[in-house]
């Protein structure tokens, strides 16, 4: 997610502690989280692709999503 992007859901959450959102901003607000949500998400999703657990006698299991 961009730096920018991140920027502005600091600012609506600065200026949420001041005043109410608009309606527009509030939309936004939800847009950006949903945005950096999902790549938060597929980061992990990513990270957990290339992870293995290695056991005592040295085997070793790739961690499988489950569900």
């Amino acid at each position: 997610m961009e730096k920018e992007k991140l920027e502005r859901i600091s600012e609506l959450t600065r200026i949420s502690r001041v005043r109410e959102l608009t309606d527009e901003e509030k939309i936004e607000r939800e847009a950006l989280r949903n945005e950096y949500r999902a790549a938060m998400r597929a980061s992990l999703e990513g990270t957990l692709k290339n992870t293995y657990i290695q056991y005592p006698d040295g085997t070793k299991k790739k961690v499988e999503k489950k569900g």
